[in-house]
């Protein structure tokens, strides 16, 4: 019987294999993670994620000269201050190492660059955890209180929208709110809506010092067993008023980008973290894989889960894979 069906018609040229891909994806969606260290004429590498650094605010320029050189315009900043504390007063200081980072990027470029920056007190905590303690345990309603003191600090230094990575319940409603209050009203939220309890995230860790002094955040973040959980979570975030909801870590959890891509009408963002990175990373290096092309595969599948927006170590050479057609 002659054949009628013939996939391989699309795939034997490579312009038809182009025309017909069904996953596009852009250098505008995007965001490149920049770890800032309290300091001066500081470009520290970070020994667990080869190729990337901590940087001081008075060098902030160069690490974004480079992400402008490759088509990245949005990135999204972390701090490590000299001095922690318990209740992690560093991260909503007025003069703090995210807030003198984002006045010193936008400063210099404006619009020209658009800054996320992370609210969080893991970094900043002298125990490492992502709140104010009582005994052991992490007081939610109190963390708020100060998340949005970060949040409105951020902010007031130029930040262009926040992102709440500490899971606290209601979290998202109290910022927004704090935000409007502040005269912020159109600075957008974008939400770690699922942050779940991950191994994925240790080079991190090391890059931020912020390994929890005792114990682990399974009290707060998400356990990777529940995926009807992670669809409640980010429903809550949406009614509290987040614009967009994100997925964190993104290989490991594909399905749960894919369900939620179907269940908003919100952006979907997805965050390839530091634990995925290391791991393309340094099996390329020992000649394991081809580097470059598990890149590739990698952040297209992401996209092709859902992910509108993609927060990757690897941005600008994702960038590059798409201006020369490897990826989009």
């Amino acid at each position: 019987m002659e054949l009628k069906n013939r996939s391989r018609r699309l795939r034997h040229n490579p312009l038809a294999r182009s025309m017909v891909r069904e996953t596009r994806m852009s250098k505008d969606s995007l965001i490149y993670p920049i770890f800032f260290e309290e300091g001066e004429n500081i470009k520290a590498p970070i020994g667990s994620m080869d190729g990337q650094f901590r940087w001081s605010p008075d060098r902030a320029c160069e690490v974004i000269d480079e992400c402008l050189e490759h088509g990245v315009n949005k990135v999204l900043l972390f701090g490590i201050p000299k001095v922690k504390d318990e209740v992690g007063s560093q991260a909503y200081d007025e003069h703090g190492i995210v807030q003198e980072a984002t006045r010193k990027i936008k400063s210099a470029y404006g619009d020209d660059i658009y800054v996320v920056t992370d609210i969080c007190m893991c970094e900043y905590t002298s125990h490492g955890h992502c709140g104010i303690l009582h005994g052991h345990d992490v007081d939610n309603d109190e963390t708020v209180a100060h998340l949005c003191d970060v949040a409105t600090t951020q902010v007031a230094a130029g930040a262009d929208m926040v992102a709440p990575s500490d899971m606290m319940d209601g979290r998202v409603g109290a910022i927004r709110h704090a935000l409007d209050e502040a005269g912020f009203k159109n600075t957008p939220i974008m939400s770690y809506a699922a942050k779940f309890a991950s191994k994925y995230y240790g080079p991190f860790r090391d890059a931020a010092d912020s390994t929890p002094a005792f114990g682990d955040r399974r009290s707060y973040q998400m356990d990777f067993h529940n995926g009807r959980e992670a669809m409640k979570e980010m429903t809550w975030d949406e009614e509290e008023g987040a614009d967009i909801l994100m997925v964190k870590p993104a290989l490991a959890y594909l399905d749960v980008i894919k369900d939620l891509s179907y269940s908003t009408n919100l952006p979907t963002a997805t965050y390839s973290v530091s634990g995925e990175y290391a791991m393309i990373r340094n099996a390329g290096k020992a000649g394991l894989i081809d580097e470059y092309g598990i890149m590739c595969e990698s952040h297209v599948a992401m996209a092709r889960a859902g992910a509108d927006i993609i927060i990757t170590y690897y941005a600008k050479e994702v960038a590059d894979a798409i201006q020369k057609g490897d990826i989009g």
